[in-house]
């Protein structure tokens, strides 16, 4: 029975991608239409992503119709917006994002020191006045996750200036 087991020859297993170009190296090799930004090819005129691996792909793209189209009506504008990428625009802390975290923590510093329950941030009367009467006030979130977020910071800021104090 062995004998009649028929064996597939050996495939060849040769991928037309390149295994060690990096996006890089094709931003050199095609010029300023491209650029890279976080290990990622994009299009600077199209503002897409293009695989970087196959270069075909990216000649292709580049004699698309609409690139040739998009690629145009960015030469009118003469202005270059660059995609960045997610991770990149989740790291950036504008001042708005740090003075809200400020906002939030010196609410529950208050709250603290003058002996009010957090549950009363919860009233729809407070909310309407910190909303209508303090900046970013109506960012300052329900009383469960102050407890959960702040509550813990404001903790551990104020055990530390005690601990400093004593010294």
């Amino acid at each position: 029975m062995e004998r009649f087991v028929v064996t597939a020859p050996p495939a060849r297993n040769r991928s037309k991608t390149a295994l060690y170009v990096t996006p890089l190296d094709r931003v050199t090799e095609f010029g300023g239409e491209l650029h890279e930004d976080g290990g990622k090819l994009f299009c600077t005129s199209c503002n897409v992503v293009l695989n970087h691996v196959r270069k075909s792909a990216i000649s292709d793209h580049l004699k698309s119709k609409t690139h040739t189209k998009r690629k145009a009506e960015f030469e009118e504008q003469n202005v270059r917006k660059k995609q960045r990428p997610l991770t990149a625009s989740l790291q950036c802390n504008s001042a708005a994002q740090t003075e809200k975290a400020s906002v939030i923590q010196d609410f529950v510093k208050m709250c603290l020191e003058a002996n009010i329950p957090l549950e009363k941030a919860d009233h729809p009367a407070v909310r309407a006045f910190l909303s209508r009467h303090v900046k970013n006030g109506g960012s300052i979130p329900k009383s469960d996750q102050l407890r959960r977020a702040y509550l813990p910071d404001g903790y551990e800021n104020e055990n530390q200036l005690l601990n400093s104090q004593d010294c």
